[in-house]
């Protein structure tokens, strides 16, 4: 295990980005992160085998993103990535690597508050471009990718959640949430609510606040847990 993290600014680099890299694979864990130094705005990457030792870094660092692979032996990318939220004040933008999209482990993180999930056979291109999607604070998973996900899971009776759980939120809010679990991007909530795309973002602000959600993956399974967004409901 090592926390090597080794500084690289590239010529017109635009943002600080510090990745750490999770994974117990030593080839996987070292290709990943010397692809990520080839990238001129990523100046960091650090390399660390287990959950455990992710979580130590993160509390330890400052990490911008974190790559984590979800299968480990001991702590798991899941058990990893709620201490990481829960335990540090600034926490990282936390993406899993799975193997396959439609994966129990996936949906536990996001639920946990993962920025979203990428596959391991990712092209380099995309790796790198994801790294700069969740920096920037946005969902890496495209939404058609999320409903089917969350929708597999969410069918066992064991996933629904008290609607009680929404009665703090106004009845507009509660719309929001629906329409973002069906998977709609905040510029068209927008319009079918004939509002700004400001107003839209602040009433999900709002709501994740009053329901202790830390991402919109967290939201979008919040939206079918509770029964606002039945699974199979067209957009």
């Amino acid at each position: 295990m090592r926390v090597g993290a080794r500084a690289r600014r590239g010529r017109g680099a635009i943002a600080v980005t510090r990745v750490l890299v999770v994974d117990d694979q030593d080839l996987t864990r070292a290709g990943l992160a010397a692809l990520l130094r080839t990238a001129p705005d990523i100046t960091e990457v650090g390399e660390v085998s287990d959950g455990e030792a992710a979580v130590e870094a993160t509390v330890r660092e400052r990490w911008d993103v974190v790559l984590m692979d979800i299968r480990m032996p001991g702590m798991s990318g899941v058990a990893a990535t709620e201490e990481i939220l829960q335990k540090v004040p600034d926490p990282p933008r936390v993406v899993v690597l799975t193997t396959f999209d439609i994966d129990e482990y996936v949906y536990s993180a996001l639920r946990a508050g993962a920025a979203g999930f990428l596959l391991k056979d990712t092209s380099p291109g995309r790796l790198i471009e994801a790294v700069g999607v969740v920096a920037r604070g946005e969902m890496l998973l495209a939404p058609a990718v999320t409903r089917r996900l969350v929708e597999t899971y969410t069918r066992r009776p064991s996933a629904a959640v008290d609607p009680a759980a929404l009665s703090e939120l106004t009845a507009r809010e509660k719309e929001v949430l629906r329409l973002v679990g069906l998977g709609i991007d905040n510029s068209a909530v927008a319009r079918r609510l004939h509002v700004t795309e400001g107003t839209v973002k602040t009433h999900l602000h709002r709501l994740m606040g009053k329901l202790s959600l830390s991402s919109r993956a967290q939201a979008v399974v919040m939206a079918y847990e509770s029964g606002l967004v039945v699974p199979g409901q067209a957009g």
